[in-house]
């Protein structure tokens, strides 16, 4: 636990390294705290910050710099912005993304997104609707099974799926029957409610594997194509990155492959409006010279994909929540007046 002084020189540090990108001394953290405290005194108090591992010492320099511990703890109760008060951004004026197809709308964010940060935008397209035509099943070997899912344009999705027990073929005929009777034509999403309620007079293993072939035909993983990246190069001109071209290579992988990035948006798509990932801590982008501001979208009041910005961790979190929030809207709007 920090006492209040601890918390606004804390704070103090972080918002003066973030403006200037320099390691902060004691002289100039008591200045722009506003707070008479000897040269003394600030010392223990960063002595303090650093053994809770909030600051660190570069070897270059007697100042301090945060850690991505001390990043998630001003971002986390010291940052004066709130999701619920968030102003304009001023420099994206009027309706600066207009409505028309999906692809064109979520590359114009990413670019939008990538302009306004200076870092890189990050957009997922806009998930459709699993529905299925058609559902077959077929037994592979001891409890594995092949499910084969047929939409209504004829896209052809086969997953394997790990059962508790065996089954046979005409058990699986049977359950295939029971979905392409009742459900043929509904999203995966609606069979999975519907199915709650209406199995109980089948065997629970056969309801058990109807519900796993449609836990899997609703993944529905983005594409690489669904994820629109912008402002790559943006990273080469931030200071903590250009002197190191092995962490900048492998930033680029990162891009490139986009697997991770899909799975962080993934993730980031049940969260509850702006998430920050601070130095790794996301898991699925472990880079701990990272962090990444996002936000999910909707359309038509439903959550249908997630946007946003990775950096340096020495970003303006203030202004990247705003600008990751606002885009949100301005996506959510656009997609929500294009024709059906």
């Amino acid at each position: 636990m920090l006492d209040e002084r601890a918390k606004l020189l804390l704070k103090t540090l972080v918002e003066r390294y973030i403006a200037d990108g320099q390691p902060v001394g004691s002289r100039t953290l008591a200045k722009a705290a506003g707070m008479e405290l000897s040269p003394a005194t600030i010392r223990n108090v960063m002595s303090d910050l650093e053994d809770l591992g909030l600051i660190a010492s570069p070897h270059t320099s007697a100042g301090r710099i945060p850690t991505a511990r001390g990043y998630r703890l001003f971002v986390d109760t010291m940052l004066t912005v709130r999701r619920e008060v968030i102003q304009p951004v001023p420099d994206i004026a009027g309706p600066a993304i207009e409505s028309g197809q999906p692809h064109r709308v979520i590359s114009h964010a990413a670019q939008m997104l990538s302009s306004l940060s200076q870092f890189v935008g990050v957009v997922m397209a806009p998930r459709r609707a699993s529905v299925f035509r058609h559902i077959e099943f077929l037994s592979l070997s001891e409890r594995r099974v092949l499910v084969i899912i047929v939409s209504p344009d004829g896209e052809v999705q086969n997953r394997i799926i790990h059962t508790q027990v065996n089954f046979a073929q005409p058990q699986l005929l049977e359950a295939a029957n029971f979905l392409n009777t009742h459900y043929s034509g509904l999203t995966m999403e609606a069979v999975r409610e519907r199915l709650k309620t209406e199995v109980e007079a089948l065997r629970g293993e056969i309801a058990e594997l109807m519900k796993a072939a449609v836990d899997i035909g609703n993944e529905g993983r983005a594409a690489a194509e669904d994820v629109v990246v912008s402002g790559e190069r943006n990273l080469l001109s931030v200071s903590e990155f250009s002197s190191d071209m092995d962490n900048l290579r492998r930033m680029f992988d990162l891009f490139e492959q986009k697997t991770q990035l899909i799975r962080l948006l993934d993730v980031s798509a049940q969260a509850d409006g702006v998430r920050i990932y601070i130095g790794g801590e996301s898991q699925v982008v472990p880079y701990e010279d990272l962090s990444v501001v996002t936000a999910p979208y909707e359309v038509d009041g439903q959550v249908v994909g997630t946007l946003g910005v990775i950096g340096p961790q020495r970003m303006s979190y203030e202004r990247m929540i705003q600008i990751v929030d606002v885009t949100a809207k301005l996506v959510g709007n656009a997609l929500s007046h294009h024709p059906k």
